[in-house]
């Protein structure tokens, strides 16, 4: 994985397949939580936490973590 940051020129565009190669390279994490509740007493409480990401990246990902 690339630790440089790539810049773009200003006016140059990023193609939708270039964007997903990149979140696939990098990985992405997305959290989030949601309650609902009515006079103060919750009724539904909805998590989401989504990892995307290649299979070779989450690979690198997790070895480098074993080796701490």
């Amino acid at each position: 994985m690339p630790d440089e940051l790539e810049l773009l020129e200003e006016g140059s565009e990023l193609s939708l397949l270039e964007t997903l190669d990149h979140v696939l390279n990098r990985g992405l994490v997305i959290a989030g939580e949601i309650t609902i509740s009515v006079a103060d007493i919750d009724l539904i409480f909805l998590g989401l936490n989504v990892l995307l990401s290649s299979v070779e990246t989450a690979h690198q990902v997790l070895n480098k973590q074993g080796k701490k």
